[in-house]
């Protein structure tokens, strides 16, 4: 088993890791929409929110030299689920090409720091 870390994305803040792979796969922890220069979660709506937790997936992804392209599996979690349709039009974009990854989203009662949004997701790295 392989360690992934990044400064791109948020630093873990317990004992876990930003991913780990092992037997060409990748499981990348789920990340909320902290920006990893400052900590904070970033300020805005449900979108602004999505597209940051995009960035820092990108990010993990790219420190194990996969991309968005190699995600098999996603799991999306919501305090919210009326903000599904909103969430859903921000992961589309991120997810345009066919096939796109296999996904569940589960309602949460509550994520970390109070985020609206976290997501993880299974890849297959090289």
């Amino acid at each position: 088993m392989r360690e992934i870390r990044t400064d791109a994305a948020p630093a873990p803040v317990g004992p876990y890791s930003q991913a780990v792979v092992h037997g060409g796969l990748l499981f990348a922890s789920g990340q909320i929409p902290l920006d990893p220069a400052t900590g904070e979660l970033v300020a805005g709506d449900i979108e602004a929110q999505t597209e940051r937790v995009f960035a820092n997936l990108r990010a993990v992804l790219a420190a194990a030299g996969a991309s968005l392209g190699d995600v098999l599996r996603a799991t999306v979690y919501l305090t919210d689920l009326s903000t599904f349709p909103r969430v859903n039009a921000v992961y589309a974009r991120h997810f345009a090409d066919d096939p796109q990854p296999a996904r569940t989203t589960v309602g949460a009662a509550a994520l970390p720091l109070g985020a609206q949004v976290e997501i993880d997701v299974i890849a297959a790295v090289g």
